[in-house]
């Protein structure tokens, strides 16, 4: 878990909340890691399996509340033309990550958003 986002998490609990951050750091280090090479496609097949289709089926609870918070970031540095959750939500499988450079440069705006959406919070 980002280390930021832990300590906001600390200061304010929302257990809904708190449950879509815990996806989506599983999310973002299967991301990193896939893009790393630090993990095989295919050996992620199954956590992607379990992330991705959970955080897809809940991020409209959050989308509307964190819009204006991701609007307010920067991907590849300028505002992103779109919503990085539903950016990196559209992958299809763990093989697509493999050398996708603009999925990594949308991780850093969702987790900003996710940051200031906490710090609204507290």
């Amino acid at each position: 878990m980002n280390p930021f986002t832990k300590f906001l998490r600390h200061r304010k609990r929302n257990g809904n909340f708190d449950l879509f951050v815990s996806f989506w750091d599983r999310l973002e280090s299967l991301t990193i890691q896939i893009y790393k090479e630090q993990i095989d496609a295919i050996e992620a097949e199954m956590e992607f399996a379990q992330v991705w289709p959970w955080l897809r089926q809940n991020y409209n609870r959050w989308q509307d509340e964190l819009e204006p918070c991701w609007r307010r970031t920067r991907a590849a540095g300028a505002p992103p033309k779109s919503d990085p959750f539903l950016l990196l939500l559209a992958i299809e499988s763990p093989t697509e990550i493999v050398g996708d450079w603009r999925a990594m440069q949308h991780l850093p705006a969702a987790r900003e958003a996710i940051n200031q959406y906490l710090l609204q919070l507290a």
